[in-house]
């Protein structure tokens, strides 16, 4: 069997994929990953077939967050996604059996699919992105919206969120089909989503809420590995004193500052602080004994050796630092964020940072949270309840379901 898996965004949708890619391999199945170009060297590295869709992301990082696109460019962005995915996504599903549309922005995959007559699965990587009246739909941050306050039905959110989809992506989306001969769509997020998703989370770190409308299978994190040693310059700065405190912000932007933010309420604690550069290209003022500045690096080993992890809130961080025991201080900025944000924290694994930029005195008193014994101690013991198995739990299904 050939499987195409199909994904646009950053590390947190296109590592999943690679992931679940890998254990397709193990089983003796081909897999063949289209994403972003920013990861096509890297998927090469590890034997994964990989078709490059779009521009490079990277860039989006750094990015003002006052200069988000005019209606009339995301317009333009929306028609320039849609066909680069087509065309991507069509020439890489030749001689596929199954699609796997990873992630909302893959909005192409079912269409292949339909095209070429083959099997289409949709997968998302939190519970929270799926339509269910437990929960509200989450901010994309792109248009600027703000986290639901509660103060609506969750149904009537939903339904308002359906015809932001639509308005959003309708009229890109059925041109296309219709040059493809397929009907019109009349829902847009339904339609990728289908009636029966698959859910790429951690069933203790992101449980899907029941009872549901849709028949949900929940995989478990689709969790990519990693062997690599740490670095050697890394290796010597956590030997050298205390676990420090990690601070990161992934693959996306970061708020103005929040890199002596960070290293401040570090140090108001007597830490140590380790800063990953990530997209935003993060850095330090000047050079400083008790401050390490790293690239990207095995997260799987690092988070079991650090006091906490101060971080976005993406799925995979998330993930990984729940899976390390480390406690964590969640400073969430969009979309699924502000969900693990709260999860941890009513986990007890550690603390979610109130809403805007935060200052040094907000992040301490977070970090502090985060750091006492109570979060310690649970942030320990719920580790050995995050499963390892949910990349290999998604291929067996492919190819048995077949």
């Amino acid at each position: 069997m050939r499987v195409l898996l199909s994904t646009i965004g950053s590390r947190g949708e296109v590592q999943p994929v690679v992931a679940l890619a890998l254990q397709l391999k193990e089983l003796g199945q081909e897999a063949v990953v289209c994403a972003p170009p920013d990861f096509q060297e890297w998927a090469k590295s590890l034997g994964i077939a990989y078709v490059p869709v779009g521009p490079e992301l990277r860039a989006t990082a750094r990015r003002p967050a006052e200069a988000m696109p005019t209606p009339e460019q995301r317009r333009q962005m929306i028609e320039g996604t849609v066909a680069d995915q087509f065309a991507a996504v069509g020439s890489a599903a030749e001689g596929c059996e199954t699609i796997v549309g990873g992630g909302a922005l893959a909005v192409a995959a079912r269409s292949v699919a339909e095209q070429r007559g083959i099997r289409y699965v949709y997968a998302a990587f939190a519970p929270v992105t799926l339509p269910s009246p437990h929960h509200a739909p989450p901010s994309f941050g792109l248009l600027g919206e703000k986290p639901a306050d509660g103060s609506v039905d969750n149904r009537a959110l939903w339904a308002r969120d359906a015809q932001r989809w639509n308005a959003m992506w309708s009229a890109a989306l059925n041109a296309r089909r219709e040059a493809a001969g397929l009907a019109p769509v009349r829902e847009v997020s339904r339609h990728i989503f289908t009636d029966a998703p698959w859910l790429a989370a951690d069933p203790t770190l992101a449980p899907w809420p029941e009872p549901s409308e849709l028949s949900v299978f929940q995989t478990g994190a689709w969790t990519l590995t990693d062997h690599r040693p740490l670095p050697t310059e890394l290796e010597r700065f956590l030997d050298a004193g205390e676990p420090p405190v990690h601070f990161g912000f992934g693959s996306v932007r970061a708020p103005e500052g929040i890199a002596r933010t960070m290293i401040a309420a570090a140090r108001a604690l007597g830490r140590r602080a380790i800063l990953a550069r990530g997209w935003a290209g993060l850095s330090l003022d000047e050079a400083a004994p008790d401050c390490l500045v790293i690239g990207e690096v095995n997260q799987q080993a690092l988070f079991q050796r650090v006091a906490a992890v101060v971080h976005h809130g993406g799925a995979g961080t998330t993930t990984t630092a729940t899976a390390a025991g480390a406690p964590q201080v969640i400073v969430p900025q969009m979309f699924d964020q502000f969900y693990f944000a709260r999860r941890v924290d009513q986990l007890g694994i550690g603390s979610a940072h109130t809403a805007g930029v935060p200052t040094a005195d907000s992040l301490t008193a977070a970090l502090d949270r985060a750091l006492t014994p109570q979060v310690v101690g649970t942030a320990h013991a719920l580790a050995g309840r995050v499963r390892t198995d949910g990349a290999l739990t998604a291929a067996r299904r492919l190819v048995e379901s077949r």
